[in-house]
């Protein structure tokens, strides 16, 4: 019986160990993605061994790789590259070639053979895209002039990485002639490019055709799979007609679904899950990761670790002050770099069936790639005092032009504005909450994440931060210290304390206003430091209104009039 249950049982009790981790990583301010690392070793087995047959968790993390890269290769774009190409082209090829020297140069130490020594540190030369897009994102940064810079950077290592997997089989025959290699390099390039001409083709006339087939029927269901059959249907086939892997093969299809406008809304719309099937994904890296053979050898794990996150951060951010970029732009895209993922992951396993590299090496790779992650968010957290820091030198100042901190308000000529009101949402019960502030003379100050919103705020001239308020660096950015009161609007419980949270970890002297849905809600939100809590069905703006103005310092029959006013201009408007 339980042999008949196992794929269930190792899925259930992975994702349970990765939400429970998952939590934890988020309240110690880290990526959700180490919590799912650390749940793969925990339930591991060289530790517990609570899932029995790891071999199905590989293989459910090789389905969430497939789903992984198919979402990176929607999310690529050779627009981004050709923007910032100057900087990011030269500036990643020659990173990646500095880095994998290094990383080769160490194996060779340890008396690796100078093929797996190469292969070795091209795997570390090159980043996440999952990680550094969602540590962009986090810090509004993804769409300034660093996040594209990053972006790009990380576009040109792609197409540096997926040209390395085309050919790398072609080169690995130790019995082929020089005519011989060069043949199969030929045919490598000649089956790539018809595979990417079909999938573009699909992507650009059949996909459409296809979807838009699928939402005549009115199934959510029916459109999804569309969009999913798709997808796999190209990587299964890149694997199977033209030799490349499937995770290859569902990038290259994510790429050529890009290039379609609806093709890439309807894949964007109907796959936000693919973030959740992927999760598997990092569980299985936790569960290859053999950290006690790691114990045994700590000084390649440091080893690994200097060349990652600090030789390549070191050679980035050198470039880009070679490129005459601000210093906290270099010090951004240097950290966006610190860390490796996906396609060092696929190179490894390539390697590993070309008898390339060694369990060994795998380990090392998967354990420069967990403890990079970890500690990527404190390499971003240091941009801006570092900057600060290293910008009051004389010889960086030779080095690199003024700094233009986007974030600094005395910089950018802004004021920052004093005894404020920041509200968190500016939906239908937002709008209420800001009218009645604004009606007692009070300004607001905006955080919303809808960017048509923010766009038509910023036309009229309103304060407003696009971002998520549950970021740090987002919330911090509404001058806090500055503020009287924030009023989060958010129906999501969980965002909200962690808000409220933040808020008063910023300045304990705020007061914060959040919704609750009921009495549940209401004692989370109050646990998690939210000064007021409304729980009102009907009338919810007006409500939270009230308690703003009350919370404001106006006495009780005064607000209740002022509310009463606003509910009559209301109907009267109805």
């Amino acid at each position: 019986m339980l042999q008949e249950t196992a794929l269930i049982a190792t899925l259930v009790i992975g994702l349970v160990m990765a939400f429970g981790l998952g939590l934890v990583a988020l309240r110690l301010r880290l990526s959700p993605l180490v919590g799912y690392l650390l749940a793969g070793m925990a339930v591991g087995p060289f530790t517990t061994e609570l899932i029995g047959d790891d071999s199905l968790a590989i293989q459910l993390g090789d389905i969430g790789l497939v789903l992984l890269m198919f979402g990176v290769g929607l999310t690529f774009s050779l627009r981004d590259l050709i923007a910032v190409r100057t900087v990011a082209l030269s500036g990643a090829i020659v990173q990646m070639a500095i880095t994998t020297l290094l990383g080769a140069l160490l194996a060779v130490a340890w008396d690796w053979r100078w093929a797996e020594a190469l292969v070795f540190g091209l795997a570390l030369s090159v980043a996440s895209t999952v990680v550094m897009r969602r540590a962009l994102e986090e810090r509004r940064e993804l769409d300034g002039s660093d996040g594209r810079i990053a972006v790009g950077w990380l576009v040109a290592e792609d197409v540096v990485i997926v040209l390395v997997l085309l050919l790398l089989p072609a080169v690995t025959d130790a019995t082929a002639t020089g005519s011989e290699i060069g043949i199969s390099l030929g045919l490598a390039l000649v089956k790539a490019a018809v595979f990417f001409a079909v999938a573009l083709l699909i992507g650009r006339r059949l996909a459409p055709w296809a979807l838009a087939q699928a939402a005549r029927t009115g199934s959510r269901e029916l459109y999804t799979l569309a969009v999913l059959v798709l997808g796999l249907g190209l990587a299964f086939g890149a694997a199977y007609l033209f030799g490349v892997t499937v995770a290859l093969g569902a990038f290259l299809a994510g790429v050529a679904f890009g290039e379609s406008e609806l093709s890439r809304r309807a894949a964007n719309d109907t796959l936000p899950l693919k973030h959740a099937i992927a999760v598997p994904f990092f569980i299985s890296l936790g569960l290859m990761f053999d950290f006690h053979a790691v114990a045994a050898s700590p000084l390649a794990v440091m080893g690994v670790l200097i060349v990652v996150v600090v030789a390549k951060a070191a050679v980035a951010a050198g470039i880009m002050l070679a490129f005459r970029r601000p210093l906290r732009t270099a010090l951004t895209v240097s950290a966006s770099l610190a860390q490796i993922g996906e396609f060092s992951f696929i190179l490894a396993g390539l390697g590993g069936m070309l008898g390339l590299l060694s369990d060994e090496a795998r380990d090392l790779i998967i354990a420069g790639a967990v403890l990079s992650i970890v500690i990527n968010p404190l390499m971003f957290a240091a941009v801006r005092p570092l900057s600060r820091w290293l910008g009051r030198k004389a010889w960086v100042a030779r080095l690199a032009p003024v700094e233009a901190d986007e974030r600094d308000d005395k910089a950018a000529g802004r004021a920052a504005p004093q005894g404020h009101v920041v509200l968190v949402g500016y939906g239908r019960i937002g709008r209420l909450v800001a009218s009645g502030l604004k009606d007692r003379g009070r300004q607001v100050v905006v955080i919303e994440q809808d960017p048509t919103i923010v766009e038509r705020l910023a036309a009229e001239g309103e304060p407003v931060i696009y971002g998520n308020a549950a970021a740090a660096a987002v919330i911090e950015a509404a001058w806090l210290r500055q503020a009287r009161l924030v009023v989060v609007t958010l129906s999501d419980p969980l965002q909200a304390g962690e808000i409220a949270a933040l808020a008063h970890a910023a300045n304990p002297d705020l007061q914060v206003i959040a919704r609750a849905a009921g009495e549940v809600e209401r004692s989370h939100l109050a646990a998690r430091g939210a000064d007021r809590v409304v729980v009102d069905d009907r009338e919810l703006g007006l409500a939270m209104t009230l308690e703003s103005l009350l919370a404001d310092g106006l006495d009780e029959p005064a607000a209740v009039d002022a509310v009463k006013d606003i509910r009559r201009g209301l109907l009267a408007g109805q």
